[in-house]
């Protein structure tokens, strides 16, 4: 059974940092950040490949940094300068080479920036 775990979310002033991790029972070809706010649509947020490559939604660009260590199957959001507006239940996300779409999913972390 494939399991992903989210931990490291909480509350934080604007302009402060965040750091999430998500560690998983298995390696993914592309592990990625999602977050979704009350209302709103699930948003892609970051992503990063086995070999290390890596893609940013443009509003977090310059802030956020993702990163996994394939060792320990897990990966992590580096969330700095973090606005109210980043705040969001944060998913991990898993996606096995050759799928074209995320195929397993975590119980996500509450991110919450007061301003």
């Amino acid at each position: 059974q494939v399991q992903l775990v989210e931990s490291g979310g909480g509350l934080v002033q604007a302009g402060g940092s965040l750091r999430l991790s998500c560690a998983a029972s298995g390696s993914f070809y592309r592990m990625g950040w999602f977050r979704q706010a009350p209302g709103k649509e699930r948003e892609f947020v970051a992503a990063i490949t086995l070999s290390g490559g890596t893609t940013y939604t443009d509003s977090v660009k310059g802030r956020f940094t993702i990163s996994r260590d394939n060792a320990k199957n897990t990966v992590y959001l580096q969330m700095n300068s973090l606005k109210p507006e980043d705040t969001a239940v944060y998913y991990c996300a898993g996606q096995i080479r050759g799928s074209s779409n995320y195929n397993y999913w975590g119980r996500g972390t509450q991110v919450t920036v007061s301003s």
